[in-house]
């Protein structure tokens, strides 16, 4: 199943890479249905999980400003609008499989998305991509360990004990 969800992500990346293009070249005839169902036609043999991929496309998809406005803060070097298409799009995919994938764990994630950007970026792209979603990963963590840290309420100071009368000696009276 590991390696059906790699091509699963392959087939979400080759989907959203293309919304992008045709996007961009302002084609009103794209249909990210039809795209996706045509995509996942094509590896249909090899392909089990249609729903992952189906959950991987359509949560970028509707979640893509939300995502950016995550990584734009990371990946301060650049605009997220001047990324490399597919770099933005792999780390998208990432962000999106952190947030939402509470079944995979977070360094497979990452990994997953190295390796798309080892098969589809650029030089650099898998060093570029590992630094974002690590960074991420960790100011996750960090906002996770402060919620499970919060101080305890304080305990009331204890009142001093007043201190116990002495007894009283019974003095005997010489008669």
């Amino acid at each position: 199943m590991a390696s059906n969800r790699h091509l699963g992500r392959i087939i979400a990346l080759q989907t959203l890479y293309e919304q992008e293009l045709r996007k961009d070249a302002n084609d009103d005839t794209f249909i990210l249905d039809e795209v996706l169902d045509r995509n996942i036609a094509r590896y249909k043999q090899m392909l089990e999980d249609t729903d992952f991929v189906k959950q991987l496309v359509y949560g970028v998809s509707t979640q893509a400003e939300k995502l950016d406005e995550k990584l734009q803060p990371v990946a301060t070097e650049w605009p997220i609008s001047q990324i490399a298409r597919m770099d933005r799009l792999v780390l998208r995919i990432g962000l999106y499989e952190l947030e939402s994938e509470a079944d995979v764990p977070p360094k497979v994630v990452i990994n997953e998305a190295v390796e798309l950007a080892k098969a589809f970026g650029g030089d650099n792209s898998s060093k570029f991509i590992n630094g974002v979603l690590g960074t991420l990963l960790r100011v996750q963590d960090e906002k996770k360990s402060v919620k499970k840290a919060k101080p305890k309420a304080k305990a009331k100071p204890k009142a001093k004990a007043k201190p116990k009368p002495k007894p009283i000696k019974k003095v005997k009276k010489n008669k």
